[in-house]
């Protein structure tokens, strides 16, 4: 999908790059990657690493947010995250910094199948609860950085209203209004602000032989309300597995409502957004859309 002032980039200007930058590794194959994902481009660099490159400006501030926390979140953490080995610099008529990553194994869970949610639903409890538990200070608050990921929900309620107005020929809009509106009825959080993913998506997920493997995509890192990274529960999830992820994590009644006005408000965003232009996005948003209505 294209977007405003989005960056061109090929294979020629990655080998550029790395030919100049980490000459090291000016023989390897580089191989574009398929990817739903908007905000960077993704080549595969020999056997064992990516280059990921931001394509739009709302993008930059996530390659030294990943190479500064993830090398310190990773030991802790019960699944596999991208481990950054270098960053290049701005050259070669490409304007911003970029990242070199080890390869994580693995297929996208919008393509690999999971063969059995129960064991991602607790995978997944353990990733989040493990990501709670990590000391936050020094981390990064929400701003534009994140998509405001771990903000007050309250704070999400123009856009959702406009995307709801949006997308009136598709759904019931005060069935839509209502279920958000109950969503800020819930308590705001109170405690301390824990670290959270902010994007917790199938896109975002890797699937390796029928088993939840890694997770990816560390754009919207930041420190928040816990209820962000319960959005996975209606992304991804069944109403079965859910009832389980829920109960490994053990969520209070306030936390779970605003977990779902997170998922609501996701898939109805990302739903209005990408509607005509992504359809593997599309298709992950409106699936929060349907499973937090069911």
């Amino acid at each position: 999908m294209n977007q405003t002032n989005e960056i061109e980039i090929d294979v020629t200007l990655v080998k550029r790059l790395i030919t100049a930058q980490f000459p090291q590794w000016a023989d390897q194959l580089i191989q574009p990657v398929e990817s739903a994902g908007t905000d960077n481009a993704i080549y595969r660099l020999g056997e064992d690493m990516a280059v990921r490159l931001p394509r739009v400006e709302w993008a930059i501030e996530q390659v030294e947010k990943e190479q500064q926390w993830l090398p310190r979140l990773a030991p802790l953490l019960p699944l596999s995250i991208p481990t950054p080995l270098a960053m290049g610099m701005p050259a070669e008529g490409y304007p911003w910094r970029w990242s070199v990553y080890r390869w994580l194994e693995g297929e996208n869970a919008t393509i690999g199948r999971i063969d059995d949610l129960r064991q991602a639903a607790t995978a997944l409890a353990q990733f989040i609860a493990s990501m709670q538990r990590i000391d936050p200070a020094g981390g990064p608050s929400p701003g534009p950085h994140n998509s405001g990921r771990g903000e007050p929900l309250a704070m999400r309620d123009a856009p959702v209203r406009n995307a709801i107005a949006a997308l009136s020929s598709l759904f019931d809009t005060e069935m839509l209004t209502a279920a958000w509106e109950a969503t800020l009825q819930a308590p705001v959080w109170q405690g301390t602000a824990v670290w959270l993913h902010g994007d917790l998506h199938p896109g975002n997920l890797l699937v390796n032989q029928g088993q939840l493997s890694a997770v990816i995509d560390f754009g919207t890192l930041g420190i928040g309300d816990p209820a962000c990274d319960l959005m996975v529960a209606w992304t991804l999830l069944s109403a079965e597995s859910r009832n389980l992820f829920r109960s490994a994590l053990t969520v209070d009644d306030a936390t779970w409502a605003r977990g779902r006005g997170w998922a609501l408000s996701f898939g109805l965003i990302a739903f209005a957004y990408y509607l005509d232009t992504n359809p593997i996005l599309a298709a992950i948003s409106r699936r929060a859309i349907d499973e937090v209505l069911a």
